[in-house]
């Protein structure tokens, strides 16, 4: 297309971005087919993460790859402040095999097995030369089992799950901020969300979104507060956070270089279309990386 910078006519011509069904019409290869672990110059990167969200606690299990280097981790937030946490270029007892998600650390003891459901999708354009990077989100995910920590044991039954699949190409410098959550409203409707700058931002098929009583539809824009206090939604309405703790890493290598954060807490304020908030837990994120 005439006048069309190089960069946005390869994402043109791709058929991106992308949300929702459209997103497999694209024909690319996407998870759970094996993706090329390199493609026009960039590295595939891939991950999962599970997030488990409740009054009592918040919890994370990730693992990651960045070409051939992998990456685990889990943490365990509780109200008081208390974060039990651990990380390892090995698996070191952390499981994340379909839907199971496991555990065994010192003091700690997570067993939990999630239900499927139905994902949102989105593909964008990533650092150019027709690159693309994918996600698929699920919030209010049923979760069943138990976790140990602190010397306490906590039953876990019910949609108190957030999973994110994402794989890609991605830009060699990417800098996000990023929220997810699940909660209630004042009226005892269940919500999720879903947001974020800097990836898959797109004004249009982006991957922002909420879910009410388990229905997904697409938010606008946001824009965070430089502290991860607040995030406000173009719509209207904005969310006001309030930390427990906060898992950070700082990584300085040859080949990687990454300043990561992510609190957990508490949430209040008001959701798009009105929405007010009666609870909400989850966390709140900030990544600058060279990958």
């Amino acid at each position: 297309m005439p006048g069309l910078p190089a960069r946005g006519k390869a994402a043109r011509e791709l058929g991106l971005p992308a949300r929702g069904p459209a997103v497999r019409d694209l024909g690319l290869p996407l998870p759970p087919q094996r993706m090329p672990a390199w493609r026009r110059g960039a590295l595939l990167k891939r991950w999962r993460y599970v997030g488990i969200y409740t009054p009592e606690l918040l919890l994370c299990v990730g693992r990651a790859r960045i070409g051939p280097f992998p990456r685990y981790w889990w943490a365990v937030a509780e109200p008081d402040g208390a974060l039990h946490q651990g990380s390892s270029i090995r698996r070191e007892g952390v499981t994340l095999d379909g839907p199971t998600v496991r555990v065994e650390a010192p003091g700690v003891r997570i067993e939990l097995e999630l239900e499927d459901s139905v994902a949102v999708e989105t593909i964008s354009p990533a650092g150019g030369r027709g690159n693309y990077a994918w996600t698929s989100k699920r919030a209010g995910v049923q979760v069943r089992g138990s976790v140990r920590a602190g010397g306490r044991e906590h039953r876990i039954d019910g949609p108190h799950g957030f999973v994110d699949d994402s794989a890609g190409y991605h830009a060699r410098h990417t800098v996000w901020r990023w929220s997810a959550g699940l909660g209630q409203t004042e009226d005892g409707r269940r919500v999720g969300w879903n947001v974020v700058t800097g990836i898959h931002d797109a004004s249009e098929a982006g991957e922002r979104t909420l879910w009410l009583d388990g229905r997904p539809r697409e938010l606008g824009a946001v824009e965070f507060a430089p502290d991860l206090s607040r995030v406000s939604f173009s719509e209207g309405g904005a969310l006001e956070f309030t930390e427990w703790s906060a898992r950070a890493e700082r990584t300085n290598l040859l080949f990687l270089r990454s300043a990561y954060r992510q609190p957990f807490g508490t949430f209040s304020g008001e959701l798009p279309g009105g929405l007010r908030l009666g609870e909400g837990f989850g966390v709140m994120e900030e990544h600058d990386v060279w990958w």
